[in-house]
């Protein structure tokens, strides 16, 4: 008989993460959710009069504060709970309700950024004078009013507004289909016993020494993501069709450039990355050939792509043990730093094994409260380093949250994957500066070779096909699951090389990835990466005036654009420069294996 996950009322408190730190329970969710009902009513008294006068658009501003601080109570809660069992009814619903409020929201304050773009300099200028008060809001109204060739008028924008809840469902469905409804097989582990596959545990499975046991793991998820790639092909085409119809509306030339626009990233920096990339390919195939030989094996399949390629080396790493590994790791960012992850780990931030029906991977979700880490912690050396990941997430938002206005606090998402990537440097480092034996430093820089072919090759190849299939849907082309599998089989060729068998199965995993779902976010890891390369090998070589330097990026939100915030870490990203010198690193980490290899 397999061994079922255990039910979410089976998870032990401790293990689990405090939602009641945002409401004590679903009835003071309730009573909330009644009162913002009043933000839609309280539109009225701004519609038209945003140019009326200083005091009025101030009191506007004053009001999205007001509202942004409740929402985000509101829809954290609903999220969390929703993801603590997605199969939930009554989280389901909340969480539904919550979307169909924000789309009522958005839809009565549709006049505002119209309105706000009409308004002339000049008047702006006056308003400055008269309430010094609003300069603390001019970045914020500056990016409206470099919205304004992408502003609507006030009868279009409500109804972009008002049909934004159904264009979101293609992504809902995904997650629903994803999560909640998909049922993996029951496959034989390495040592006979029945074991269902499950999206937190299908990582391990890959890990496994077994070769036979990885293959059957491999074949039994694509089986059944096969059964429904028709059902993905579509969802992902309409995907692709929302930000069609939003990038033609409001009035870009492409849906990359909406989405880049929007989080004020030049076109280039896409575009240098998967350059970049592609003229260091021969890194890439010299790493596959490398596992190839480890391995022994006449064919290096899809399957053999994660388990370790040093033997006699066992990392289980309990949870407790995990925190302390984290924790001295970070010692080189300063003992703020590290009281600020010590209150996470003590004050239930962090909600930490699988169970039925959670959401899949692993998050961080910056509450104003405090950030809400989910993991699915396993127990390997990934896990150990997707906590260390996901905790730089959370103390980036910390620290935006608490040192930035409200209206400036989220940070764009370009830089949201530096934080997380700096945190899992300085833990390779602090990993490979406190081993002595060879075979344990091989075991480590194989990991570090890892992350680099998943956080910067494969990141970029995912962001290679999406750019793809973007431009393919812009030019009339149909996505169907035949072309989607066409193309991510050719761009798997191209990243992986002669030396690997490019498996059937594998042209499907372009519908197990979520974040294609995200509108142009995956190139970020990539780039975050590099930026977090070099940011960790600052903090290690120049100390307390670099970690002082990084912690104002860290808390400078949105207050201005992410190239300019790096910049002031001391990172370049408008230049190749930092993708380059990443995969100098990865070289560097590839040429010491090599050798190490010979002296095993």
């Amino acid at each position: 008989m397999a061994e079922e996950l255990k039910k979410r009322s089976e998870a032990a408190k401790e293990t689990t993460w405090a939602t009641e730190d945002l409401y004590a329970s679903d009835a003071l969710w309730e009573a909330d959710f009644e009162k913002a009902q009043e933000m839609i009513a309280a539109a009225d008294q701004f519609r038209g009069h945003l140019a009326d006068s200083a005091e009025v658009l101030y009191s506007y501003l004053k009001e999205q504060e007001r509202q942004s601080l409740m929402l985000d109570s509101l829809s954290s809660y609903a999220s969390r709970k929703h993801d603590e069992d997605t199969a939930e009814p009554i989280y389901q619903a909340m969480r539904s309700r919550m979307m169909s409020f924000y789309t009522k929201l958005g839809t009565a304050y549709a006049f505002a950024e119209p309105e706000l773009v009409e308004i002339p300099e000049e008047t702006y200028k006056e308003f400055y004078r008269q309430k010094p008060q609003l300069e603390e809001y001019r970045r914020y109204i500056d990016n409206i009013l470099r919205m304004k060739p992408h502003t609507l008028s006030q009868r279009e924008e409500e109804l972009v507004a008002a049909a934004s809840e159904a264009f979101n469902v293609a992504a809902e469905t995904f997650s629903v289909l994803n999560d909640a409804d998909l049922v993996f097989p029951v496959i034989l582990d390495g040592e006979g016993k029945e074991v269902r596959i499950t999206h937190g545990n299908y990582t391990r499975l890959m890990e496994s020494k077994n070769r036979e046991v990885r293959k059957s793991a491999f074949e039994a998820v694509y089986s059944v993501y096969n059964q429904f790639k028709n059902t993905f092909a579509s969802l992902i085409y309409g995907q692709v069709k929302k930000q069609m119809f939003y990038a033609q509306q409001f009035h870009y030339g492409s849906t990359m450039e909406r989405a880049l626009f929007h989080n004020e990233v030049p076109i280039t920096v896409y575009k240098n990355l998967i350059e970049s990339v592609h003229a260091n390919m021969d890194k890439m195939y010299r790493y596959v050939a490398l596992r190839k030989k480890l391995l022994g094996v006449d064919e290096l399949h899809m399957y053999d792509v994660y388990t370790p390629i040093v033997s006699g080396i066992d990392m289980e790493i309990p949870f407790d043990e995990a925190k302390k590994i984290v924790y001295e790791a970070l010692a080189p960012m300063g003992e703020e730093y590290r009281a600020l992850l010590k209150e996470g780990f003590e004050k239930r931030w962090i909600d930490v094994y699988e169970n039925a029906g959670k959401r899949s991977g692993a998050y961080s979700a910056g509450a104003m409260v405090h950030p809400y880490v989910l993991l699915n912690y396993s127990g390997t050396l990934d896990s150990v380093f997707t906590l260390a990941h996901e905790m730089g997430h959370a103390l980036h938002s910390w620290y935006s949250n608490h040192r930035q206005p409200v209206l400036y606090s989220n940070y764009r998402i370009f830089v949201a994957e530096v934080a997380s990537t700096c945190n899992e440097a300085l833990l390779m480092h602090y990993l490979l500066e406190k081993t002595t034996d060879k075979k344990q430093r091989a075991y480590l820089i194989n990991h570090a070779l890892e992350e680099f072919k998943s956080t910067l090759y494969r990141q970029a190849m995912f962001a290679e096909f999406e750019m793809m299939i973007n431009e393919m849907a812009e030019q009339g082309e149909v996505l169907t699951a035949e072309v989607l599998s066409r193309k991510y089989h050719d761009l798997v060729a191209l990243y992986f090389g002669k030396d690997m068998v490019v498996d059937p199965q594998i042209d499907l995993e372009w519908s197990r990835i979520p974040h294609f779902y995200y509108n142009f976010y995956v190139y970020q890891y990539a780039t975050g990466y590099s930026a977090a390369t070099a940011l960790s090998a600052k903090i290690l070589a120049e100390g307390e005036s670099a970690v002082k330097d990084y912690i104002k990026f860290l808390s400078g939100g949105c207050s201005t654009d992410p190239i300019s915030l790096l910049k002031i870490a001391g990172v370049d990203m408008s230049t190749p420069r930092p993708v380059e010198q990443a995969l100098k690193v990865f070289e560097g980490y590839l040429d010491e294996m090599e050798k190490l290899v010979e002296e095993l």
